[in-house]
């Protein structure tokens, strides 16, 4: 893959915020609120309390790994449609959504079922398929941990953990809000939310919050149409001074016709990927082609405070899920690049079911004549998915790009409709876990945990049984993680950690679809982390950082076949090390400058590929849809207390498409900007545009596809908080 040296400022920028002031004086903290627009919720997060690095409520500041939260204020700012579009903002991180796994990340070199996303801190076990781009107004927040962390969430995530965390009902105010959009390609957005106080005065009070978002947009690709809505509703209730309960329930329903499945790419098949600009927005799926989706959460908490120093915590929860797929898939020129053959056709329904219940202890307290705080808990998930694929190969045409009908799905030779059960697995798992903070001394604190899991699969076949396709089989798994850590306060601003943290999985990563083959012939994946960093503020609490270099192995993994994803393929030893660095600086009073930078060497340390029966040494070779280098930047100057402008710049390196690193997606820099005007201290309004340069940029690769990003887009928000 060659070079670029086509780095953007963000690099350059982050270098000068981030590692400038560890070594000066003392420094203190003294609160600081410039203007309405400063305040503590701004730029790098390091004292916000967190749901994702750890269990006990710490900060990221106190937490010894990569913590990062993108909470409310920041989504907003940044214009942040998606829950996708917030993942690009996290160091290193690159989110996509192709149809077939549109849950797609990368991550400190690895990648898919690699990286756990958890709703709410709960894992569905199918997470780059079940975390779509959902419209992030009905989110509070979203979190990530960088590098294996099972022993907080379970089997998996040995490249990261991501937490999409929910707005709840709050005591705090009574409020209600609303938004509008309308931007390019009639995309629309239409959202309201309230939060109120029920009742007051003494005995039970009760707190309600409802948001509720509908957007809709015909695409920037031909034919493409999307039509989604999303609903939280939740209902806190103050039993007592001690006890509270709230039910918290949401549903998403998403409707894509036509969906887009990617741009071929033009022969010949080596070196940089190109597509025929001029077709850009093309769309080769057939007219009828569709994709939806409906999920129902429910979530019951309760929380006992049981003394000062000890508090009881109970989920439970229920998941459902329906997904429909129709679409006919892969495209491919000729040899002469005059016309493109249209192949695969798939006809698939996934139906899911997950139901658990987490009961989680919190006690602070003494250890050893030491300050200690304990989280301890059991984990119960029982998960079911069953799936009706119906799928018919080979070339259906040969069409003419420049002019061709798109054709009817069940108009394809061999197609019929109708869903046909494949299989249904079930996944049972028990776990254990435990946690401690201990400050060794009042600079020095110990980090510690530990997670037990027992798995148990169990899977019933419903089609012609042979020997690769038995009626039943099962398998179970023992995995124990665990991460010890250290934290050493330098000054008041500034720390160093390290930590040694595990992860293991079974090698297939999605055990809910998981086939005998699939699974047969692995054992348990395991992967470790060793990872240093600091974090700190400077120049008088304008500004704060993190730093943070890591090493990750995994080994006994499976990987997708990029040319067949159907087929699964056995990596003896996969690694990653890289650098990460974020920083925020409030240059002036008017002036916030933001930005990360994440540098990553990942390759295959054991990996023989399968190609036409022959074994194909992949060793060095990098996996596929993992960048080099990601760098973000944000900058936001307040001209006056109504009008505000902003511009920000995304930078991602070039990816290998192949395991053979043979042809790659060229590396791409997009830029965007917005003006806005404050109404009044409620009302403002927004305009916004993506892709300043109307950049052709991939953001997702397979063998022969590229998966383009949108084009430049125009948008005009008004929201209002009363």
């Amino acid at each position: 893959m060659p070079y670029s040296y086509r780095l953007s400022g963000c690099a350059a920028l982050l270098c000068a915020l981030s590692f400038h002031a560890v070594a000066e004086a003392p420094l203190t903290l003294p609160d600081l609120r410039i203007n309405s627009r400063i305040d503590a919720e701004d730029g790098v997060l390091l004292d916000t309390p967190s749901q994702t690095g750890s269990r006990l409520g710490l900060t990221p500041r106190e937490t010894p790994a990569s913590v990062n939260i993108v909470n409310r204020q920041q989504i907003q700012q940044r214009g942040a449609q998606t829950t996708q579009d917030v993942l690009n903002g996290v160091p290193g991180m690159t989110a996509a959504s192709p149809p077939g796994s549109a849950g797609s990340v990368a991550y400190r070199g690895f990648s898919g079922a690699q990286i756990t996303q958890l709703f709410n801190g709960i894992s569905v076990q199918y997470d780059a398929i079940a975390a779509r781009p959902v419209d992030s107004w009905i989110y509070d927040r979203v979190e990530a941990v960088g590098g294996p962390s099972s022993f907080l969430f379970g089997a998996g995530a040995v490249g990261g953990s991501i937490n999409y965390i929910t707005k709840l009902a709050s005591r705090d105010e009574n409020f209600n809000e609303g938004r509008i959009k309308y931007g390019s390609y009639d995309s629309s957005e239409t959202s309201f939310g309230f939060n109120h106080a029920l009742n007051d005065g003494d005995g039970i009070r009760n707190y309600a919050r409802l948001d509720f978002s509908h957007s809709k947009s015909n695409g920037y690709v031909d034919r493409e149409q999307r039509d989604a809505w999303t609903v939280a509703f939740s209902l806190l209730t103050d039993i007592n001074d001690q006890l509270s309960h709230t039910l918290a329930l949401e549903y998403q329903n998403e409707t894509v016709d036509s969906p887009y499945w990617g741009s071929p790419v033009l022969n010949p098949l080596g070196g940089e990927m190109k597509v025929d600009e001029s077709r850009r927005f093309e769309n080769y799926n057939v007219e009828d082609g569709r994709y939806e989706q409906r999920v129902r959460w429910l979530r019951s908490i309760t929380e006992y405070r049981v003394s000062d120093d000890t508090s009881l915590r109970n989920t439970l929860y229920h998941y459902n899920t329906e997904r429909n797929f129709r679409n006919l898939e892969t495209y491919a020129y000729t040899a002469d690049n005059s016309r493109v053959n249209r192949s695969n056709a798939l006809l698939q329904r996934h139906d899911q079911e997950l139901n658990g219940n987490r009961f989680e202890l919190l006690h602070e307290g003494q250890l050893f004549g030491l300050a200690s705080q304990w989280s301890a808990g059991l984990d119960y998930s029982h998960n079911v998915q069953m799936t009706y694929p119906r799928s018919v190969t080979g070339i259906f045409d040969s069409v003419d790009p420049a002019s061709f009908e798109p054709g009817h799905f069940y108009d394809l030779n061999g197609m019929v409709p109708g869903y046909q059960k494949n299989r249904e697995n079930t996944v049972d798992t028990w776990a254990a876990f435990v946690e401690n903070r201990l400050q060794l001394t009042e600079r020095l604190s110990l980090l510690t945990g530990l997670r037990y899991d027992h798995i148990d699969l169990q899977v019933h076949n419903y089609r012609t049984v042979d020997a690769n396709n038995p009626l039943d089989f099962q398998r179970s798994y023992e995995p124990t993680t665990g991460r010890i850590g250290l934290v050493f306060e330098l000054t008041p601003a500034a720390n160093v950690y390290v930590q040694y943290s595990t992860a293991a999985d079974p090698p297939s990563g999605m055990l809910s679809t998981a086939s005998f083959t699939s699974v047969r012939n692995f054992d348990l994946s395991t992967g470790k982390q060793l990872e240093v960093g600091s974090k700190f503020n400077f120049l008088e609490g304008r500004g704060a950082a993190t730093v943070a270099a890591y090493h990750i192995e995994r080994k006994n993994l499976a990987t997708a076949d990029a040319a067949n994803p159907s087929v699964t393929q056995p990596v003896g030893k996969q690694s990653s090390r890289g650098v990460e660095v974020a920083a925020s600086l409030h240059v002036t009073p008017k002036l916030l400058a933001e930005g990360n930078f994440a540098y990553v060497d990942a390759q295959y340390d054991e990996f023989n590929e399968n190609v036409g029966g022959r074994s194909i040494s992949r060793k060095g070779n990098t996996p596929t849809n993992i960048p080099e280098r990601v760098a973000n930047l944000w900058l936001t100057y307040d001209i006056d207390p109504s009008w505000q402008v902003g511009a920000d710049s995304r930078y991602v390196s070039s990816v290998y498409a192949d395991a053979a690193n043979t042809r790659y997606a060229p590396a791409y820099t997009i830029f965007g900007a917005f003006v806005g005007y404050k109404v009044d201290d409620d009302t403002r309004i927004t305009a916004r545009v993506r892709n300043l340069t109307d950049e052709v940029y991939a953001r997702w690769t397979s063998s022969s596809m590229l998966y383009l990003g949108a084009p430049r887009t125009l948008e005009l928000a008004v929201q209002t908080r009363f």
